[in-house]
């Protein structure tokens, strides 16, 4: 079992809140021990709490907090502020040290986003060296985003260890011509597909990142 892994996505709003909050239930259904790191967020409001990310996965202490539903760097910049990128790291490989049984660390936005003037997610990813889901949706248009983050990713010699296919409410692509058209242009990396609310499909997942060993 690996000690942490990075959920990434290709963008906004496409599904690693609602995949870590599942593999967290999954994971605690079997009795193994998780938890969850949510270290950046933009757009948070301390009013709504309960509606938020961080409380969707239990993240508790969430360093880097910011109000505007802006990308990172913005987002900071707004309050007068910048994130600090080797404290961010600093911060995330002393949770990933402390940390006993496994270790969700969701990103913020997509893999490019930027979180410093010199400083993207996927800058992150790489500096942290852990394994990493890339998170996609079936909508159309979603190849092209998809080998775009993926191609991006690369770049900075991170490979997915896995590319969730999350299932888009209301595509006009179905979920299967989407892993069909993916997969001779993924090099081999496993693809994941679930469809909508599939908690069977989660649990699946969190039983190969969890490893047949736990």
């Amino acid at each position: 079992m690996d000690k942490a892994y990075f959920i990434t996505a290709t963008g906004t709003d496409i599904g690693k809140t609602w995949l870590t909050a599942g593999l967290l239930a999954a994971c605690r259904a079997r009795g193994a021990p998780v938890r969850a790191l949510k270290p950046v967020m933009s757009g948070y409001d301390p009013a709504r709490h309960e509606d938020s990310d961080i409380a969707k996965v239990g993240a508790g202490r969430t360093a880097w907090v910011y109000a505007a539903p802006l990308s990172p760097d913005l987002a900071a910049a707004k309050e007068g502020k910048a994130i600090d990128f080797d404290a961010l790291l600093s911060w995330c490989r002393g949770e990933i040290d402390r940390n006993d049984g496994l270790l969700l660390i969701e990103g913020v936005g997509g893999a490019m986003v930027p979180l410093t003037v010199r400083h993207t997610v996927r800058d992150w990813i790489a500096a942290l060296g852990v394994p990493t889901l890339l998170v996609c949706g079936s909508y159309l248009g979603a190849l092209s985003h998809t080998l775009t983050a993926l191609a991006a990713l690369r770049e900075a010699g991170v490979v997915p260890a896995i590319i969730v296919v999350n299932e888009s409410a209301g595509s006009t692509v179905s979920l299967e011509d989407t892993l069909a058209s993916l997969a001779p242009h993924v090099g081999g990396i496993s693809l994941v597909a679930l469809r909508r609310d599939d908690t069977a499909g989660v649990a699946r997942l969190s039983e190969t990142l969890l490893g047949s060993g736990t």
